[in-house]
């Protein structure tokens, strides 16, 4: 069955078929979205320490948390909408779905235009705070990128859409062309110009209009089964009250947690520029490894909606149980593969010695803590399936707050930066370990109630 399934088959395929093939051949474009998807930071990563010094990668890595932050909302709303469509979905209603989904669409991307000054604003404050040497360059970048913001928004829902209607391998062409258009604007703006952070933003911002254009004809121009209508477009307030109330607890929840990661920073960068240049390399080169295992939640979203939708409860928990497995076996088979090449892959970055060692270093301590990371996204991911939102909530501040920061701050005086680097390892065993047996014991129905 190729890639161009249309979504009936689809639906019929997670409500009716083999529940292990449908999650690999679901699984597979976003297992490859996610491997895309971390190339971007890494090419990023590439180009700024190559091409402009480890001060600028530095600053964007310093700030990249806080762009975050301000996403969390367009993320919030993804996780609530792919939820809410997919449980629509699932019922067999395309007219509502479509409905709803231009109703989101369209809400998220003028959200993302009111809250993009927000960037500004954190600039300002932070660029205070901050050693001198990456202060002037982190409050460019924030200030710059808040052109991108309501793309990103734009992205997010994108994806959602196409996830929860059963077509990941729209959000993963999006992904492919987003990488190439990052390169190609990348090799223009800083290895040819060499503009520096204004260069990063150019190459993203670029990158972005392209990919809105495109993403605005798949799902307003091209004739499809999901086009979406404009004409005659009104807001449904009581469903966007409704999204709001789901989402709220998804946006507070990467909020808080990208919020932590800032804080964390805080720490790493007052041990210098070099420790926060490693810290940021390492965490591009093990954005694959992440990303990879946690894709799988996104697709447990996708069958645990449409099955809960479709009354189908055992195949939802059946598929929750299966993505856990598959996702372990693939951390399993990263772990394998990328320690033994961690220091070449860190060498691709920098040849500065005091910066390679530490990247290495933490580098090999983050790749062991994927497991954990898996389980703990594709329990989120269940979760989200049914429509509650509130738990990640908890487990994510749990993770990044209550386990991993105080970890940091409880040991640094003995651990130093090491705190950062086996805080990321504790906290995300034990909260995956919390979550897993939670999942397993909640009862398997939609927490949406009364219809959408």
């Amino acid at each position: 069955m190729g890639l161009s399934t249309n979504i009936e088959k689809r639906r019929e395929m997670i409500l009716n078929g083999n529940i292990l093939n449908t999650l690999l051949f679901l699984s597979f474009p976003t297992l490859m979205m996610g491997v895309v998807q971390s190339l971007i930071p890494l090419s990023d990563g590439l180009f700024l320490n190559r091409t402009s010094g480890y001060l600028v990668a530095a600053a964007i890595g310093f700030g990249q948390p806080i762009i975050n932050i301000i996403n969390a909302l367009s993320q919030g709303l993804g996780v609530a909408s792919m939820a809410i469509v997919g449980q629509i979905n699932g019922s067999g209603d395309l007219e509502k779905t479509k409905k709803i989904c231009t109703q989101i669409m369209v809400f998220s991307f003028i959200l993302g235009l009111v809250v993009a000054p927000t960037s500004i604003l954190f600039a300002s404050i932070v660029s205070k705070t901050i050693s001198v040497e990456i202060a002037y360059d982190t409050f460019l970048y924030l200030s710059l990128y808040s052109i991108v913001i309501p793309m990103l928004f734009m992205a997010a829902i994108f994806n959602a859409i196409k996830n929860a209607t059963g077509q990941p391998e729209a959000t993963l062409i999006r992904m492919i062309i987003l990488l190439v258009l990052k390169i190609v604007f990348n090799t223009l703006f800083l290895a040819i110009l060499h503009w520096g952070v204004i260069g990063a933003v150019l190459a993203s911002l670029c990158s972005y209009i392209i990919i809105a254009i495109w993403m605005y004809y798949d799902l307003f121009v091209k004739k499809s089964l999901t086009k979406l209508e404009l004409k005659g477009f009104s807001f449904d307030f009581l469903l966007l009250k409704r999204l709001i109330k789901l989402a709220f607890p998804t946006m507070l929840t990467y909020s808080l947690i990208n919020f932590g990661f800032f804080l964390i920073n805080m720490e790493v960068e007052k041990y210098g520029a070099y420790v926060l240049t490693a810290q940021t390399i390492a965490s591009n080169i093990n954005a694959m490894c992440f990303n990879l295992p946690a894709s799988i939640g996104t697709t447990v979203t996708t069958m645990v909606s449409i099955n809960i939708g479709a009354k189908k409860s055992k195949n939802a928990k059946k598929s929750f149980m299966y993505g856990c497995k598959v996702s372990i076996v693939i951390s399993l088979i990263i772990i394998a593969l990328f320690l033994p090449s961690s220091n070449y892959l860190v060498r691709l970055f920098q040849d500065n010695e005091a910066i390679v060692s530490i990247a290495d270093h933490s580098l090999k301590i983050y790749t062991f803590s994927i497991v954990g990371f898996g389980v703990f996204m594709v329990s989120q991911g269940a979760f989200v399936g049914l429509g509650r939102t509130k738990f990640p909530l908890i487990m994510g501040i749990l993770r990044v707050w209550l386990i991993r920061y105080i970890f940091i701050i409880m040991t640094k005086k003995w651990l130093g930066v090491d705190s950062v680097f086996w805080g990321n390892l504790v906290s995300n065993y034990v909260a995956g370990t919390i979550f897993f047996y939670i999942v397993t014991k909640i009862q398997w129905r939609s927490a949406l109630g009364r219809e959408v």
